[in-house]
Order: structure tokens, then C-alpha cells, then sequence
């Protein structure tokens, strides 16, 4: 079956004469643009999905999916809370955890900490301490042998290594005729550990369970259960279930509630970074406006026969909107495919260039992260490609309308 003669001339128009070669410069120079703002737009929020992926992993190897606390700070019949925390759909483990406050001394340093006890077994099915592990086990802390696992930025305040002998204290005290002494209790550092959140490596602190009941005074009492879920965006609903069947007063918070200003902010960011980079291709589909624009100008006589010969204004249009759709169809092309493919050899194309340059962009000695982490989303990749030919689509309508109102006796007037 034949084209329709709107879509040929539209093709034609594209291509380049003798006597409109700016013309279709201008026309290389917005397939470029659209291109460069579309591959731009998919690297960048790839690399934000992959930032965004990293610290949620990071987050998560420390804080659990989902954590049942006690309403007074303290739970009694934990094992309990545990079986019925099993019970619930997508939870595939539980561990009991005693959580306080602290401060850590060794020599002349003095460091606040947060003191987590814990059951190296348990815990190591909840959290993701062992890959992350620098030096020692996590299974080194037992009951009654007084180990202690530090983050390693505390460490490194601390100035301590494995072996070495830390005082713990405790801020309950112990009252005594000469006043209020705190409790102090000699550990051993048994192992090192690093997330890469700050937060957690300079203050978080490990012990045994047991040593930490009786530590602060918790005889058999903990602080609550921390759980792990099959899929951890099924946390807010998992903790929902949890509050309408525990038959025992408990705060029920989950990693998205814990840390919601966090993750907010990142979402923000994003938001505005897609936003900042569609400015790009909006730029890219004015220049389509103006290609388009000093194509009717340069073809009124064209414009004109055609009206004569019986082609409706509609047509004229239809010819217009082709050449122009077209030359964002291609920039369009073209940026996905480069997008896609910068994408996903972020890790290869990053450190070609660092090597090149004799630069790294993200130093081990500032940044935890040290790679750019990149995750491609299609989902991403369609919103991108919508937005971008609605752009250019909506960038050829004028020009398209003032070609279908050209006047064929004033165009033909000086031919």
C-alpha cells in the first residue's frame, strides 16, 4: 500500500538541498540536543538508583526490616513476641536485641556509643555484620566472655585494635554512701566492623546478649525483636498485621518509618534532578521550533503549489508535524541507545575516564562509596522517552499551523 504523499514530503523536507544546508544543520544540531538531554537524563538517574540501592543495603545490614520494642523500653516474654513475629507472612527470621546507651574508654579516650546486644546466631540471619566484617568474627561474642565488636570509626577514635581492652560504662549507677557510681565493666575488642554509614560505624557498639542484660540490669528482659522480611518494601505492611495480632503492648516501627526523612530526601533529589535534565530536551525541542519555523519560511512556494493542486491545510500540517517528529524521533533513538549503554558500563566507562584524567571522583579517603554505583530502572527509561517525544511532538504544532495558513496567492505573487 501506497504512503501517504504527507509522510514522503515530510521525509524529503528532511533531508538536506543545495540551498538549505542551515537549515539542516540546525535540524543535526536538535537531534544532538534531544540525544545528549535524554542519554544524560537515563545516566544520571541511574546512577541515583544505584546510590539510592548502595545506602538502602548499607542502611539495612545494621537496621532491621521491621522492630517490635517494648512500651516501656523493655519486653519480657520476648520469645513469645518471636514465635508469633514468625507466624506472619514474608518474615523469615527474628532476633531479640538489648539496646542502651553508653561510653567507651581507653587511655585518655573517652567515646559516647550506642550498645547493642545481640545473639551472634540470631542476629547474623536479621543483619548483614559478617560481609561487612574488617577484621574478627561476630560469632567471637559470648555469653560471659565479655567480648565487644566496634564500628570502625569508633575504633579509630578509640585508637583500639582486636585484643586490645576497652571500660564500659554504663549510665545506670549504682548508689553507694559516697553518692552515685556508674558501672563500669572491662571488654575485650573481639572484632571490627564497617557499613559505611558514618552513623553506625563511629557509634554503634556489639555485645552478647547476656552481657547486656546483666550489664544494665535486664535479668531476662530485652529491649525487643528485630525482624527480616522476604521482601523489604512489604515492611509497612508486615508491621501494620503485626499491631492488630500481638497480644502484647509494643511499639512496631519499620526501616521506612526509621529513617523516612532520609530516603524522602533522596526521592526529592531525584525528582528535582529529572526535572533540572528535562530542561535539556525542552531546550533541544525549542531548537525544533525554529528549524521548523525557517523551514516553512524557506518553502512557502512549495506550500503554495501544494494548495493548488487540492492538498488540504490539514496535510500541510500532517507534513510539518512528520519533519519535525522525525528529527525527534532520531535525537530520541540515539539517546536511549547511548543512555542505556552508558548505563549499564557505568563501572567500566568511570574509571577509563579517571585513569585518562589521572583523577578519581569519589576518593576512598572521602567518600564511602568509592564507585559509582548504577542501576538501570526501564521504568525510568519509558518516562524518559515519553516526555521527550511529547516535547518534540508538541514542538512542531506551531510551525505546522502557520504552514497550513500560508496564502498560495501571496506565496505565488513574485515567483
Amino acid at each position: 500500500m501506497a504512503l501517504p504523499y504527507e509522510l514522503l514530503i515530510g521525509l524529503r523536507y528532511t533531508r538536506a538541498k543545495k540551498h538549505n544546508h542551515f537549515i539542516s544543520f540546525i535540524s543535526l544540531i536538535s537531534m544532538l540536543g534531544i540525544a545528549l538531554g535524554v542519554a544524560a537524563l537515563i545516566v544520571v538517574l541511574s546512577v541515583m538508583n544505584g546510590f539510592q540501592t548502595e545506602l538502602r543495603a548499607r542502611i539495612l545490614a545494621v537496621v532491621s526490616h521491621v522492630q517490635i520494642t517494648g512500651a516501656s523500653g523493655e519486653m519480657g516474654d520476648w520469645e513469645r513476641v518471636a514465635s508469633q513475629a514468625a507466624g506472619q507472612a514474608h518474615v523469615l527470621a527474628t532476633a531479640p536485641f538489648v539496646q542502651a546507651q553508653g561510653m567507651l574508654a581507653f587511655g585518655q579516650a573517652v567515646r559516647g556509643a550506642l550498645v547493642r546486644g545481640i545473639l551472634p546466631d540470631r542476629e547474623d540471619k536479621v543483619a548483614d555484620f559478617g560481609p561487612h566484617m574488617k577484621s574478627g568474627r561476630l560469632d567471637a561474642l559470648q555469653a560471659e566472655h565479655f567480648n565487644i565488636v566496634l564500628g570502625s570509626e569508633l575504633a579509630r577514635a578509640l585508637g583500639v585494635f582486636v585484643g586490645d581492652k576497652v571500660t564500659l560504662i554504663a549510665p545506670q549507677g549504682v548508689v553507694t554512701p559516697a553518692g552515685v557510681v556508674p558501672r563500669l565493666k572491662t571488654f575485650t575488642v573481639a572484632g571490627l566492623f564497617e557499613v559505611g554509614m558514618y552513623e553506625y560505624d563511629s557509634g554503634l557498639a556489639l555485645i552478647h546478649l547476656a552481657d547486656a542484660q546483666r550489664l544494665y540490669r535486664m535479668d531476662d528482659r530485652v529491649s525487643g525483636v528485630r525482624l527480616k522480611l522476604d521482601d523489604l518494601f512489604l515492611a509497612p505492611r508486615v508491621a501494620r498485621a503485626l499491631a492488630a495480632t500481638l497480644d502484647t503492648d509494643a511499639f512496631i516501627s519499620d526501616w521506612t518509618r526509621s529513617h523516612a526523612n532520609f530516603f524522602r530526601a533522596v526521592q526529592i533529589e531525584k525528582n528535582m534532578m529529572f526535572i533540572i535534565l528535562s530542561l535539556i530536551i525542552a531546550v533541544a525541542a525549542f531548537n525544533i521550533v525554529s528549524t521548523l519555523v525557517m523551514a516553512v519560511t524557506d518553502k512557502q512556494s512549495d506550500i503554495a503549489i501544494l494548495r493548488t493542486l487540492g492538498a488540504r491545510p490539514s496535510s500541510i500540517m500532517a507534513i510539518f508535524i512528520v519533519q519535525g517528529a522525525l528529527i525527534g524521533f532520531i535525537g530520541l533513538g540515539l539517546g536511549v541507545a547511548g543512555g542505556v549503554a552508558l548505563a549499564l558500563n557505568v563501572d567500566v566507562v568511570v574509571p577509563f575516564i579517571e585513569r585518562l584524567l589521572g583523577t578519581q571522583f569519589l576518593a576512598k579517603e572521602v567518600y564511602y562509596i568509592s564507585n559509582l554505583p548504577s542501576e538501570l530502572q526501564w521504568r525510568d527509561v519509558t518516562t524518559i522517552t515519553g516526555v521527550a517525544f511529547v516535547l518534540a511532538l508538541v514542538a512542531t504544532l506551531y510551525p505546522s499551523w502557520r504552514a497550513a495558513r500560508v496564502n498560495p496567492a501571496a506565496a505565488l505573487r513574485y515567483e
